[in-house]
């Protein structure tokens, strides 16, 4: 058994696909609407490479989420506490600048962890993702 997706919510598709594949450049794995499900959209994203795809999900309305819960849904999201995703990379500091360049606005700056270094940075919809060049990996006991 492995991990092939996880799902984040998004407020808008189309600009969560923009935000994905033109300025983190990842690539579109899957784009599939099923109008027989009332026009359900599959699209998932990932890095180059990756075994996991990200689903970037649009908040469902009746029958699936009632109105509380898309609001709860919609405001969870919009305050960055609906994700946790951590990315890697072997060169943090490149890949900040790259980001930035393309527009990623960054919650936090490269700082030094015990661990490594790591940032954050907020998609469209307010997601909140790590971003870390690990310098010491956890074994198990």
């Amino acid at each position: 058994m492995k991990i092939a997706t996880t799902q984040i919510w998004v407020h808008d598709q189309d600009e969560a696909l923009a935000f994905y594949t033109q300025k983190l450049g990842f690539e579109v794995r899957e784009d599939v609407t099923m109008p027989e499900l009332g026009n359900f959209r599959w699209l998932t994203v990932a890095p180059a490479g990756s075994d996991v795809a990200l689903v970037l999900m649009a908040i469902p309305g009746p029958p699936a989420f009632d109105d509380e819960r898309f609001k709860a849904a919609q405001e969870a999201m919009s305050k960055g506490v609906a994700t946790a995703v951590f990315f890697t990379t072997d060169d943090i500091q490149g890949e900040y600048e790259t980001l930035r360049a393309r527009g990623v606005e960054f919650t936090e700056p490269p700082e030094e962890r015990p661990y490594g270094i790591d940032c954050g940075f907020r998609d469209p919809s307010g997601n909140h993702f790590r971003l870390s060049q690990l310098t010491q990996v956890a074994t198990p006991a």
